[in-house]
């Protein structure tokens, strides 16, 4: 049956908006919940990771709420000249950038060598050798506390470098990225930052999405051990307890210059620190010198 006339649509044909989409938005949503609960798993991961660097120091890193952003409002808010890197991560090897800025990488420079920590102004435009030798340590300090925050089951490899986020072009124009923001910071100075960015489209390949019921837990990464920088180094006074007596304050009061008390020595030396008894010893001497030698510890 042919129509008399042509049809013409009284008004035009719905298109889908965001708003029609929830289930993406939730989505959405709960990829870039996932993202900070990383962040801070990384934060901490970071303050462990940057010690052997400013000292055994650990500093204090913080972690910012991410953002969604496109590539070219990211290379707005990173440093012409920075360290940045591009991460391969996981089986799907998501591409992940880690940026931080070049004033950070010269001041690490200069505590390297003995000085403050401080940087020259204004910036050089690139790197001199030595920087380039602290961004490969900074590097390596990245991807293990990635891995760390990560899973271990999540292998990440560097893929390249460059000290211009502009010639590194880690990520086509328009391509949406989730972005997380991490400052590091010292007692004094301004804190740095570091740059984090993924594409939207691989959060879940990089996070995972989420727990699904009979699946299992992944292992969570182990606490450091105190035999571990930058605990191994920290100095602890430890106390050998010879004698422990009592006297009466009419006796102490009488004390002079050169009255013996008689006193006797503990077979069982107890050592202590602060205040807790870690082992007990007997005393003698080793190469001319009193030791002690431990017979018990706890």
């Amino acid at each position: 049956m042919k129509p008399e006339r042509s049809f013409v649509a009284e008004r035009a044909v719905a298109q889908h908006c965001a708003a029609l989409l929830p289930a993406r938005q939730a989505g959405s949503a709960d990829a870039l919940a996932r993202f900070a609960a990383l962040g801070e798993r990384l934060a901490r991961a970071l303050a462990t990771g940057f010690a052997p660097l400013l000292g055994d120091c650990p500093p204090c890193v913080s972690a910012a709420l991410p953002e969604e952003a496109t590539p070219s409002a990211l290379a707005v808010t990173i440093p012409q000249l920075a360290a940045s890197s591009l991460l391969s991560a996981g089986s799907q090897q998501a591409p992940v950038l880690v940026s931080l800025g070049g004033a950070a990488v010269l001041q690490l420079v200069d505590r390297a060598f003995g000085g403050k920590g401080e940087a020259t102004v204004p910036l050089p435009t690139s790197f001199p050798l030595s920087a380039e030798l602290m961004i490969t340590r900074i590097e390596a300090v990245l991807v293990a506390a990635m891995t760390r925050a990560l899973g271990e089951g999540t292998a990440l490899s560097p893929v390249r470098r460059s000290a211009s986020l502009a010639e590194l072009a880690p990520f086509a124009a328009d391509l949406p990225l989730a972005v997380l923001t991490l400052e590091i910071g010292e007692t004094e100075g301004a804190p740095w930052r570091l740059v984090i960015a993924v594409p939207v489209s691989m959060l879940d390949a990089l996070l995972g999405r989420g727990e699904a019921p009979g699946h299992a837990r992944p292992a969570r990464a182990a606490h450091p051990s105190p035999v571990d920088a930058p605990f191994a180094d920290m100095p602890l006074t430890l106390s050998a307890v010879l004698v422990d007596m009592r006297m009466a304050m009419s006796a102490l009061s009488k004390l002079e210059v050169g009255q013996i008390i008689p006193v006797a020595v503990a077979r069982a030396v107890p050592m202590r620190i602060s205040g807790q008894t870690i082992a007990h010893g007997t005393v003698g001497a080793l190469d001319d010198r009193v030791a002690i030698q431990i017979t018990q510890a706890f």
